[in-house]
């Protein structure tokens, strides 16, 4: 059944798009007699400092593959991932420092130094101008922790906060807002106001649910209901107010809180921007998003989390960036914390069905460091993928290239932006694909 209708609900000032229906033609709504399938989604997520030097491995395939502590949380995906060993950026190793390993991440691009900003347009904004015009949000790029401004060792520390770069002399902005960025995908205007996006639209959803058919109409409630559940947590987000990152010397405020400010408890804050990544996905909001969990060189405490020392103590003692260089039991925990928001974006996005496939088939979730350890060592990086670019990937496969000639991100990334339709001769620093992927 395919219905003569806008494939939006709408309200005063607000615009949702609609999940998968099988009622409703809803992807490539501009041919919708023609296009029912799917769109390929990708997602870059980001965590700084690599990782414990013992516990980032895999073994195997399929159901039977074995997955390192780091990775523990990801044992139910085994059979919908990609494990990539030996990659590396050339063009990272040459100064052996955070901002000069992060900044062309996603580039491939040789970076400016002496206080120059200058890397190239990074893989995820080449996707999202493929894109552009097919969804209301072109891309969004969301962030955790603020952009670090200074230099080291002579190389802009900008590099170190952003992975994503809509041109050569321009890194993406990040939102760090969570009300913010759930704005940006719902209201037609960027600003805070005191009816809910569900209450707004309520009168075209009760429309729609006339004329779709009843397991659609399950769908259509759990989608409104998963909106609301964000809504709601974004209102309430903050208030434990536990103080992550730098600590100033002033430990409690000598003005009136602000309004709409970033939470101050780092799982809470991360859970929230996962959260509005997939909602994104699954309203076709925007497909394509970037998420970075921190800086390299990052300065996140988590007293979220207990540490070895006792109990009754958080991992808050040390900054994100010194506790890399330990390789201690506070440093796995810290890890597998980053993992688990991997975790939950792919089980989420794997319980929404879209017609033959799920919402996580139908994506390609990276997530990667910028090194393997927090000892610089980026001669082979960290690479994980989720998803199959609606089957166009086979996965539950560990992919091996260490001492092979084509070992580059690029060619990676040539071969992931083919499945999005993005047909490239060359990007970065590579003219090859990786055929395997």
């Amino acid at each position: 059944m395919t219905i003569s209708r806008r494939t939006m609900l709408h309200g005063l000032g607000v615009t949702m798009a609609l999940p998968w229906l099988e009622s409703v033609s809803v992807f490539g709504a501009e041919n919708r007699s023609s296009n029912t399938t799917a769109p390929v989604r990708l997602a870059c997520l980001f965590s700084g400092n690599g990782f414990h030097s013992e516990e980032w491995w895999a073994k195997g395939e399929g159901e039977q593959m074995q997955l390192g502590k780091v990775l523990e949380s990801l044992h139910p995906f085994r059979e919908k991932m990609l494990f990539l060993r030996g990659l590396y950026n050339e063009e990272a190793r040459i100064g052996g420092i955070h901002s000069c390993q992060t900044g062309n991440l996603l580039t491939g691009a040789h970076l400016a130094d002496g206080g120059e900003i200058r890397s190239g347009i990074s893989m995820d904004q080449v996707v999202a101008k493929h894109y552009a015009g097919q969804t209301k949000v072109d891309s969004l790029v969301l962030g955790c922790e603020h952009s670090i401004a200074a230099l080291h060792k002579n190389y802009s520390m900008i590099y170190s906060s952003h992975i994503s770069w809509s041109s050569d002399t321009t890194p993406t902005p990040l939102e760090l807002y969570p009300a913010l960025a759930f704005d940006r995908l719902f209201r037609n205007e960027i600003s805070r106001t005191d009816e809910s996006v569900i209450d707004a639209v309520l009168d075209d959803a009760k429309e729609l649910q006339r004329q779709i058919s009843k397991s659609d109409t399950q769908r259509l409630a759990e989608y409104l209901e998963s909106v609301r559940e964000v809504e709601r947590r974004i209102d309430s987000a903050g208030k434990e107010r536990r103080l992550q990152g730098w600590r100033p010397t002033l430990t409690t405020p000598n003005i009136a809180r602000p309004a709409d400010g970033i939470p101050q408890d780092i799982d809470e804050h991360m859970r929230l921007m996962c959260d509005i990544l997939i909602l994104a996905f699954r309203t076709d909001t925007t497909r394509v998003c970037t998420l970075k969990l921190n800086n390299d060189h990052s300065s996140l405490r988590f007293p979220n989390l207990v540490s070895d020392r006792g109990p009754t103590q958080g991992i808050d003692y040390m900054i994100h960036h010194l506790l890399s260089h330990t390789n201690n039991g506070d440093w796995l925990k810290v890890n597998q914390f980053f993992v688990e928001q991997l975790a939950y974006i792919a089980g989420k996005l794997d319980s929404i069905q879209e017609g033959e496939r799920t919402l996580l088939d139908n994506s390609m979730i990276l997530y990667l460091s910028s090194m393997m350890t927090g000892n610089h060592n980026n001669d082979q990086l960290p690479v994980v993928i989720l998803g199959s670019g609606g089957g166009q990937m086979k996965t539950g496969r560990i992919l091996d290239y260490m001492g092979q000639p084509n070992r580059k991100m690029c060619s990676l990334y040539l071969s992931m932006m083919d499945k999005c339709g993005v047909k490239l001769d060359r990007f970065g620093d590579s003219n090859q694909r990786l055929n395997e992927v």
